[in-house]
């Protein structure tokens, strides 16, 4: 909305020129998500447990039992500021833009159907597991779709995606071959956030050092000076991105205020899914799907201590007549509290390996 209007008012003066510039609108996101997030936290999460929304600890993990209950759904109001910063700094008219919203808007209204029937309506259980994979496929095939014969434009066309480290090389993918991969990567992206949130500040940390890390990205790949000397496929128009990352960024940094430990709000399945979709939606987007392998390692790595567990309780059941384990307990922030570790220690520790991750993505610009 800025970028449709306040130019218009540089004759008044000079200053309204700079909602021109990507670099102030995506810093003025960034601001505008975090500061919203901190006025709006603590009336948000008094009218949560004024209605009985909250969140009760079952399971018998150390330092699991809160003081006081600690107050569900906060990912509503993650989604909405996100959305509203959005609105106000964006390009509203970029299709790259609009899609990121779209798959954030889904998956969160995926994750809010899943904790009202668990947290309002006490259902145990929530949303039925396939239909939260229904939701989230049809969502993968309609973007692809949607990038096949409607989106955006790309030199390289719509079925490539950057290789990291090789320069001018690129993936290239038949259209049938596409559809699945872009549904894989939205999924995965999807349900390894949503595994990880686990511990209080865990998956929020991480999702903002992704987002702030693909608002880079985006940022350089928007640009045909930095893409053509950086060797990333130059995609017109995909810099507005950057706006819709760093406004995640600061929101969730806003929301890690009353989220760090000990939480007083956690953002439940509409915020895990919401995020996950965002960065998936984003990598796809920007066709940097195999870099979201690297700068979401902490993901990676979560969703596949899950994947090793149960196929290795499954096979040990079938082949010695007993389930055995990889790890004490699965996804692996899990393992290491059943170890001994403190809830902070683990996610401190998780958040500095996600730095990691995210150096590893700018190396492979380097390494190019």
């Amino acid at each position: 909305m800025f970028y449709h209007l306040l130019p218009r008012l540089e004759d008044i003066h000079i200053v309204f020129n700079l909602f021109n510039y990507l670099t102030v609108r995506s810093a003025g996101a960034m601001a505008t998500g975090l500061i919203l997030t901190l006025i709006l936290g603590r009336p948000a999460i008094a009218w949560l447990k004024r209605r009985g929304i909250v969140d009760v600890p079952r399971n018998g993990l150390a330092e699991a039992a809160a003081r006081e209950p600690k107050a569900n759904m906060g990912g509503v109001l993650i989604v909405a500021v996100v959305t509203l910063t959005t609105l106000l700094w964006a390009e509203l008219t970029n299709h790259y833009t609009l899609a990121a919203l779209v798959v954030m808007l889904w998956m969160g209204g995926i994750g809010f159907l899943d904790d009202y029937l668990k947290v309002v309506r006490g259902t145990p259980r929530g949303l039925v597991q396939a239909y939260k994979w229904a939701g989230s496929v049809i969502l993968g095939l309609g973007l692809a779709l949607y990038l096949l014969y409607w989106g955006p434009s790309s030199p390289a066309g719509p079925t490539t995606t950057n290789l990291p480290i090789f320069d001018e090389w690129v993936l290239v993918l038949a259209p049938w071959a596409y559809l699945l991969w872009v549904t894989v990567v939205l999924n995965g992206a999807t349900h390894s956030v949503n595994m990880t949130d686990g511990l209080d500040g865990l998956a929020p940390g991480l999702v903002a050092i992704a987002m702030g890390t693909f608002g880079v990205f985006a940022y350089v790949i928007g640009r045909v000076d930095t893409s053509a000397y950086l060797g990333l496929l130059y995609l017109p128009d995909a810099g507005e991105l950057a706006v819709f990352a760093f406004a995640i960024t600061g929101t969730v940094l806003g929301f890690l205020w009353f989220n760090a430990q000990p939480a007083r709000v956690i953002m439940g399945d509409t915020g895990s899914l919401a995020l996950g979709g965002a960065m998936g939606g984003t990598a796809v987007l920007l066709k940097a799907e195999l870099l979201l392998l690297a700068v979401g390692g902490v993901f990676v790595a979560e969703a596949a201590s899950v994947i090793i567990q149960t196929r290795y309780f499954k096979y040990t059941k079938r082949r010695f007549g007993e389930g055995r384990r990889v790890f004490r307990c699965a996804p692996i922030h899990h393992h290491f509290q059943m170890l001994g570790w403190r809830n902070e220690q683990i996610v401190v520790r998780f958040w500095i390996l996600g730095i990691l991750c995210a150096m590893v993505g700018f190396a492979t610009l380097k390494l190019r």
